[in-house]
């Protein structure tokens, strides 16, 4: 029964998936699932716990698709494995907003609010400030939380017991900060030359034991190294030679990292063995911040970036990123490992999900789509717009443009006397008529179909009613933006399904096929841990993953 569930997951000329399979392989996960659980055993499952948590672990796997464990369950052997075969399991969860980014979607994580609650309405809209510079001589831009609204639930636990703490890992600025909110907590995230470092918003020196990290130079020490196949290579049925992949260069295995020590740190990025870095950082804070030894529960947060990094380069369809999960999921392995030597098991809950999923390189989208999926660029219709809100005496900076969103200072239309919303119907229409975009609705319009319209629904819960946003933009399925050679963002399933496993302390194991939403994380580890946020918000718990007490 197994092989052929995982059969009707493959399209006919290798794992290259179109829509109609992948939704097909999505409705056969709890099948897929049931078939797995009936040949393996289950994690050994220990005494329900009688008290709330000394350590709750969210795990964000940055552009994880929710069919991926699905996909590769049968080479699963590590942490991926452990987590899905015994742990309470949504395989329909979504990030149930329209644009499905990492500064978004991490910034539901832990707050259980949409977008237009927590302020973090896209990357752009993320978390840069120059206010808040690197400490320590780290490169890249300042960083903090000041884009951040309302709370989170290391606040929660915080307001119900002060001695709770928090440490919050990434690869990426944005995925360490966001998902503790504005919260003074350890956050760490990694610098292009290979340590990782915080910003003045945090503090104004690195703690020792963070220096004591970084002076191992661990990413260092992978200067040379290779990444190649970790199963032998007829155990994966992708082709190796895809020349769209990798931008035409680069796109076989394997995959070597300079052997320029001062240079690897930063290319790393693209290869697992980010992944093993961040672990290994997330462990040592673990121990030097003595996370989980009670009587508090404490929060422990990584983003995991690797499978982000791969995926924009060589697709969700691709032999690299077979390869990648399989080796996620190793990691994962070693760390669970390491995590549960260290601390007491049946005090600790996980949580395992991602910010946003991804759909297949349009070059690789079968020819019998329709509309056939393009990259698409409306950069040329911005000069004619601003050379006609010129003419009009309109100021040219009136409209702004940021790929998806048009947003339009009203003010200035009314100064030259310049009815905008004439202006807006005209640009509208020229878009519609772009090779690649599905809809342009207007905004205030989309806000009143949200009960019959999911794309309506998904752009309600990206802006508050109040934005100055006049006009989105919505791609046709498999289309994108000029860019990534694979990317997300949109308000389609391929791009908002992603994992969420709730496992450990107070967990009730299980398989639920329900529509779920990212935002319900976090009020169901609140419940877990005995305590409520200390806000409204738009999740709710999960009830059937709590263990009766």
């Amino acid at each position: 029964m197994l092989h052929t569930l995982l059969f009707q997951c493959l399209p006919a000329s290798g794992w290259r998936g179109t829509l109609r399979r992948m939704s097909l392989c999505i409705r056969l996960v709890p099948r897929l699932v049931g078939a797995l659980l009936s040949a393996t055993p289950l994690v050994a499952q220990g005494p329900a716990a009688s008290a709330r948590p000394t350590l709750v672990v969210l795990i964000a796997v940055d552009q994880f698709r929710a069919d991926y464990i699905a996909r590769f369950a049968p080479q699963l052997r590590g942490g991926l494995a452990r987590l899905s075969r015994g742990g309470a399991w949504y395989t329909n969860a979504h990030h149930d907003h329209a644009i499905t980014e990492t500064a978004p979607g991490h910034a539901t994580l832990l707050s259980g609010r949409f977008p237009r609650s927590t302020g973090i309405m896209m990357n752009r809209l993320g978390v840069e400030d120059d206010a808040s510079p690197v400490i320590a001589g780290g490169v890249g831009p300042g960083a903090s939380p000041k884009r951040f609204h309302g709370t989170t639930l290391v606040d929660w636990l915080r307001s119900s017991d002060p001695r709770s703490r928090a440490l919050s890992v990434s690869t990426k600025d944005r995925a360490a900060i966001l998902p503790v909110g504005r919260s003074r907590s350890d956050v760490y995230w990694y610098s292009l030359d290979g340590r990782f470092t915080t910003s003045t918003y945090y503090r104004d020196t690195l703690p020792p034991w963070v220096a004591a990290w970084n002076d191992r130079h661990l990413p260092q020490s992978y200067a040379g190294r290779e990444w190649t196949l970790l199963l032998p290579e007829s155990a994966y049925p992708e082709p190796d030679s895809v020349p769209v992949e990798g931008g035409g260069s680069g796109f076989t295995f394997p995959h070597a990292l300079p052997d320029d020590p001062t240079i690897s740190p930063s290319i790393m990025r693209g290869t697992p063995f980010i992944d093993e870095i961040t672990l290994s950082f997330v462990l040592h804070g673990m121990q030097a911040l003595a996370l989980g030894v009670g009587p508090q529960t404490d929060v422990l947060s990584m983003s995991l970036s690797a499978t982000d990094y791969i995926g924009h380069r060589y697709g969700p369809d691709s032999r690299e990123m077979h390869d990648q999960i399989l080796r996620l999921d190793r990691a994962l392995g070693g760390f669970l490992d390491s995590l549960y030597t260290l601390r007491d098991s049946s005090k600790i809950t996980i949580v395992l999900t991602a910010d946003h999923g991804i759909g297949t390189i349009p070059e690789l989208a079968p020819a019998s789509m329709s509309p056939a999926p393009t990259r698409v660029s409306i950069a040329s219709l911005i000069p004619p717009l601003r050379a006609g809100l010129r003419q009009a005496n309109v100021d040219t900076t009136a409209i702004d443009i940021d790929q998806q969103i048009v947003l339009a200072d009203r003010a200035a239309f009314r100064k030259a006397g310049v009815n905008a919303d004439s202006v807006l119907a005209a640009f509208a229409a020229t878009v519609r008529a772009v090779p690649g975009v599905a809809r342009v609705d207007r905004f205030q319009s989309l806000l009143a179909d949200t009960l019959a319209d999911p794309v309506a629904r998904r752009w309600s819960h990206q802006f508050p009613s109040t934005a100055n946003v006049e006009l989105v933009i919505t791609l046709t399925p498999l289309s994108i933006w000029q860019g990534n050679i694979a990317t997300h963002g949109s308000p389609y399933d391929f791009d908002s399904n992603v994992p969420l496993i709730f496992s450990g302390a107070g967990v009730r194991p299980g398989l639920h096929a329900e529509f779920v939403r990212t935002v319900d994380l976090a009020p169901t580890l609140a419940a877990l841990a005995g305590i409520k946020p200390t806000e409204r918000i738009d999740g709710v718990v999960l009830t059937s993953a709590l263990r009766e007490r």
